[in-house]
């Protein structure tokens, strides 16, 4: 089966709105992008749970992908006439059927954590067999290793865990943050996620890597505490959540708070100062890495 991409641009009043009306009128799947994306008028955004934001691209850029041999400039029309908006000027092309899950996984290569230490995922050989080699595919749950707060996770407990350490992997996501502590030699090792789906995925991604690891919803985690406490979420969960992380971490323990953006890390620190003693900070494309050592 071939397919028949439609691309215009559209004001951000409008762009929710055509995305929409496209859907419904056959669309097989619509996405809105930064049309300046790549270039130096590029406009990241970014929103966060508790936080409102109204932020959207002053132009968006939408990407609408039909089967073959629908009629969209009937459809643009249509959706046009139905919505009071203007018919956009636009571009289509054909897309070919193509084994998507090849092509995919071809994006997706062994990650170099560090020196002796790669993620690596299923379909690739390790470029170390004798390294320390996490296996993680792309999946539902946030965490592959390539992205900077990930990264620098990895990197802290790689330097920070001692073996025998109890760790507390908090957002756990694809469980890759508390995969990693189990095998730098961790005893205890919990994760927790809100999504079952993360929980789901976390205890798969342990059994492929030979670890033992307990993974739970919020609800399940039993009392106690932990030597290290990794959270890598976003800012404002992460201030709403300084009370009961802090919580988790042992006398003398420590904390590793990821997901930050640089103007954020203030604030977050802020939040935690009641309970810790601020470590380092390190930084890698903006995005920030806070640890410190709770306070006796």
């Amino acid at each position: 089966m071939s397919y028949l991409a439609l691309r215009f641009d559209a004001p951000a009043s409008a762009a929710l709105t055509w995305s929409d009306a496209l859907l419904e009128a056959g669309a097989l799947s619509v996405d809105l992008s930064d049309p300046f994306a790549g270039t130096p008028a590029e406009s990241p955004l970014f929103g966060e749970p508790g936080v409102a934001t109204d932020a959207a691209w002053a132009i968006s850029r939408v990407n609408a992908l039909f089967a073959s041999g629908r009629d969209v400039a009937a459809i643009l029309a249509q959706v046009a006439q139905e919505q009071d908006l203007a018919i956009p000027s636009y571009e289509t092309h054909p897309v070919a059927e193509e084994d998507w899950v090849r092509n995919t996984q071809a994006q997706f290569g062994p990650i170099e954590i560090g020196p002796g230490w790669f993620i690596v995922p299923t379909w690739s050989v390790p470029p170390d067999p004798a390294a320390l080699n996490l296996r993680l595919d792309p999946g539902l749950a946030f965490g592959t290793g390539s992205h900077p707060t990930t990264r620098l996770c990895l990197e802290w407990l790689r330097e920070a865990l001692v073996p025998g350490a109890t760790v507390l992997d908090y957002g756990c996501g694809s469980g890759i943050l508390a995969i990693a502590a189990a095998r730098l030699g961790a005893g205890r090792v919990v994760g927790v996620d809100l999504d079952p789906q993360a929980i789901t995925a976390s205890r798969s991604n342990a059994v492929a890597n030979g670890v033992a690891a307990t993974f739970v919803e919020p609800g399940g985690l039993v009392p106690g505490s932990f030597d290290i406490v990794v959270a890598n979420i976003l800012a404002n969960p992460l201030r709403l959540l300084a009370p009961a992380l802090a919580a988790r971490v042992a006398p003398a323990g420590r904390i590793a708070l990821s997901g930050i953006l640089e103007a954020q890390a203030h604030e977050v620190a802020r939040a935690y100062a009641p309970w810790f003693t601020l470590g380092t900070t390190r930084i890698s494309e903006g995005w920030v890495l806070l640890t410190a050592t709770k306070t006796p």
